[in-house]
């Protein structure tokens, strides 16, 4: 019987980025690196530890923009474009290091890696991972929540705020039934953003929990008995979990955390930049734009610009020591912790975003798998859980009322509403204001009225996304989030006039579905108030 449990979440999003008109597309690649070296590492860790007969319990998120974005056939043959001139790639530079040892080994290692890249996604789960996530899933070894329909933040939907969280719930939780099966048992509130009362909406589509980040449980009303350890129910019953500060510090920060560790891959050095511009040219940006291959061969030695070739075998060892030191950590803290909430055993929320893993800390997969192996095998205090686990083991929990909340700096809101993007919200809210208006005034609609109504539904909700905020906030890729949301407005208003004028263009909506064809089976009506 162990003394307590750890829940590690994985936070799976990306924005919906996905443009037919071009043959490649920059944007597109935050796509294809993830799949390369997020998703498709974490299956072969899941994978692994099915085919070991290692039992393990996690919690993923799947974002709705993300599961579509698994399923569409045109990203699917971009994805496999790209990983074919990364495979290209990667055979030259076996040839071009063959008589440095260090760097050769290494490209044979990514080529390895993408060659099994390409066989996972094409040959064994078909070209939509969705279809790997699922059977993880149904094995019952992950837990899929899904997130808002576009990652739209919650808290700062103030007009005709009900419709606007409803739709970004509804369509998302109805999305997941189609893919995967069920009705979802848990959300990722998107940015971890919580505004008081958003719970009933969760309900109505058969929500049973959500996170919010610590001080939403800390600060919550009336006092939180056991902190962010144990979870709590809303009046509606809604179950709400809070995020546990130690031990997600122990991997997020990268000076504190694990992935700053001098032996693992240093993320900015690669050969997209390092190398010869003739030579890299055919396998970046068509227009000559350098960019990340995802080939890097040096490790982060420290803080300087003297690099020393990365060593994956000395890497491997400290992720085993990483591993190891984080499950010691988790026992200690259960340890301390048991026993001081009236006899419940405490719960630990360790919430990450995925592409952590493999994209932003390359060692991250195979710290997880290390983690879950030693779980199971050194040990009998701690024991792995999702939080539809969790809410089994006890019959009655406290009622409280989390606080108004967010991740992110300052924890409330501040980076999706501060100078660089505050703008943008009186034009969603605009668009908000002539959605519902739309949506009154035509109530049955049928043929190419739905047509154009349920395409002003898709275009506002991608317009309410918030990685457009959170690029302007960071300052990357700034010109391409300020294009999107003047698209989806351009488009939204475009088709709110025909409809209002009743002047339909069909060969206008149907250049609008064609280019942002997410969510086949949206109902505009949902918008109704």
């Amino acid at each position: 019987m162990p003394k307590g449990y750890l829940a590690i979440v994985l936070h799976a999003h990306l924005p919906f980025v996905r443009h037919p008109e071009h043959e490649d597309f920059l944007e597109e690649d935050w796509l294809f690196e993830a799949i390369t070296e997020t998703y498709i590492p974490l299956i072969r860790v899941f994978d692994s530890l099915v085919r070991d007969n290692i039992d393990f319990r996690l919690t993923l998120s799947v974002s709705p923009t993300l599961m579509s974005m698994f399923m569409d056939s045109h990203l699917q043959e971009k994805y496999i474009r790209h990983i074919n001139k990364l495979i290209e790639l990667s055979a030259r530079e076996i040839e071009r290091t063959k008589w440095e040892p260090s760097f050769n080994k290494l490209a044979r290692m990514y080529h390895d890696d993408f060659l099994e890249a390409r066989r996972i996604f094409t040959d064994v789960y078909k070209k939509d991972l969705n279809i790997a996530f699922r059977k993880f899933q149904d094995l019952g070894r992950l837990e899929v929540i899904t997130c808002g329909a576009t990652h739209g933040y919650f808290p700062l939907m103030d007009v005709h705020r009900k419709a606007s969280v409803r739709t970004q719930v509804k369509v998302a939780a109805d999305l997941y039934e189609k893919v995967y099966g069920r009705r979802p048992l848990g959300m990722w509130l998107p940015e971890c953003g919580y505004n008081p009362g958003d719970e009933e909406i969760l309900k109505e589509q058969g929500i049973k929990y959500f996170f919010v980040d610590t001080h939403g449980i800390l600060f919550g009303n009336p006092r939180p008995r056991f902190g962010v350890f144990n979870p709590y129910l809303c009046r509606n019953g809604t179950a709400v979990f809070g995020r546990d500060m130690e031990s997600s510090k122990a991997v997020w920060s990268a000076k504190e955390g694990y992935p700053g560790d001098y032996n693992y891959r240093e993320f900015y050095r690669d050969i997209g930049f390092d190398l010869d511009y003739e030579y890299i040219k055919p396998y970046i940006n068509p227009d000559g734009v350098r960019i990340n291959t995802g080939i890097k061969y040096y490790k982060i030695t420290g803080e300087t610009n003297h690099k020393e070739p990365y060593d994956p075998d000395r890497a491997r060892e400290k992720c085993a020591e990483h591993a190891g030191n984080f499950m010691f950590n988790r026992q200690k803290q259960v340890e301390f912790l048991s026993g001081q909430l009236g006899g419940r055993l405490p719960i630990l929320v360790s919430p990450y975003d995925a592409e952590l893993y493999g994209h932003w800390w390359f060692e991250g997969p195979k710290w997880l798998d290390f983690l879950i192996r030693k779980i199971k095998y050194d040990q009998d205090t701690i024991a792995m859980a999702t939080p539809g686990d969790y809410l089994k083991l006890y019959k009655k929990f406290q009622v409280l009322e989390p606080a108004f909340s967010s991740w992110g700096w300052k924890g409330y809101s501040e980076v999706w509403l501060e100078g660089s993007n505050d703008w943008t919200y009186r034009h969603v809210h605009k668009m908000t204001e002539r959605m519902v208006d739309a949506a009154n005034t035509h109530k049955n609609a049928s043929g190419l009225l739905r047509r154009a109504l349920n395409q002003m539904a898709r275009e506002l909700l991608l317009a309410q996304s918030s990685d457009w905020a959170f690029i302007m906030k960071t300052g990357s890729h700034v010109p391409y989030a300020v294009e999107r949301l003047r698209e989806h407005a351009g488009h939204f208003n475009e088709l709110y006039q025909e409809v209002k004028e009743n002047s339909l263009d069909e060969a206008y909506i149907k250049e609008c579905e064609y280019k942002f064809d997410l969510f086949p089976d949206i109902d505009y009506s949902v918008y109704a108030v």
